[in-house]
C-alpha cells in the first residue's frame, strides 16, 4: 500500500484510513480540494467514482494531487474582476451608441455585457457555498452582499425587458445611471470577498 499526496507520502494506515473514501474526506476535513487521483496509475472515470471510493487501499498504489480552494477561489474572483471591467468598458460604449441611435452596434456590445454580468453572479454564489461565505453577513457599504446580488437581478431583468419592448430611451437611462452604480458596488463585493477568503486562509 502507497498513498502519496502533493508528492509526499501520507501514513494512512497510521491514521486509520481503510478505503479512498476515508482518504479523500481526510483530505477534505484539512480543507483540501482534490484535483487529481491515480490508483495504480490509472484515473478513474466519473461513473465508477462511488465503486472507488468504496475500495480498500491496501495492495493498491495510490496518487492524489490537491489545492487549497480558498487559493483556487481568489484566483477565480480575480478573473471575475476583470471581466467585469471589460464588460464595464463594453456598457459604456453601447449607451454612447444608444444616444447617438445606433442601436444595432449598441446590442451588439450589450449582448457581451449581459453574459459577463451572468457568470460573474453565478460565480460569485459558486465560490461563496464552495467555502461556506455567508453572503447575507458579508456588508457591501452597509448592506448585505445577498442585497446587492438581488437588485443586481433585478436590474438585468429591466434590461431585458427594455431590450424586448425595444425601449431604447429606459435601456439607454439604465446602462448610464443605475449600472454605474452597479458596476461600482461589484467591485467592492469581489474585494471584500477576496478579503474574507483570505482573511480565512491566513489563520
Amino acid at each position: 500500500m502507497s498513498v502519496t499526496v502533493d508528492h509526499q507520502p501520507l501514513a494512512a494506515e497510521e491514521l486509520g484510513l481503510q478505503t479512498v473514501g476515508q482518504v479523500l474526506a481526510h483530505l477534505q476535513r484539512d480543507r483540501r480540494l482534490v484535483v487529481h487521483v491515480l490508483i495504480d496509475g490509472e484515473e478513474p472515470n466519473a461513473h465508477s467514482l462511488p465503486y472507488v471510493k468504496r475500495s480498500t487501499i491496501a495492495g493498491h498504489t495510490l496518487f492524489i494531487e490537491t489545492a487549497d480552494p480558498r487559493i483556487l477561489a481568489c484566483e477565480a474572483l480575480s478573473g471575475v474582476e476583470a471581466e467585469l471591467k471589460e464588460a464595464d468598458r463594453l456598457r459604456l460604449e453601447a449607451s454612447e451608441l444608444l444616444g447617438r441611435n445606433q442601436n444595432v452596434k449598441a446590442m451588439e456590445k450589450l449582448s457581451g455585457c449581459l453574459s459577463t454580468w451572468q457568470a460573474a453572479q453565478e460565480s460569485v454564489l459558486k465560490t461563496a457555498q464552495l467555502l461556506r461565505v455567508d453572503l447575507d453577513h458579508l456588508q457591501i457599504e452597509g448592506r448585505p452582499l445577498m442585497e446587492m446580488l438581488s437588485e443586481f437581478t433585478a436590474q438585468l431583468r429591466q434590461i431585458k425587458m427594455a431590450l424586448e419592448l425595444r425601449d431604447f430611451v429606459h435601456l439607454s437611462d439604465i446602462l448610464t445611471y443605475e449600472a454605474t452604480q452597479t458596476s461600482r458596488q461589484w467591485g467592492i463585493a469581489l474585494q471584500s470577498l477576496r478579503a474574507t477568503i483570505g482573511a480565512e486562509n491566513s489563520v
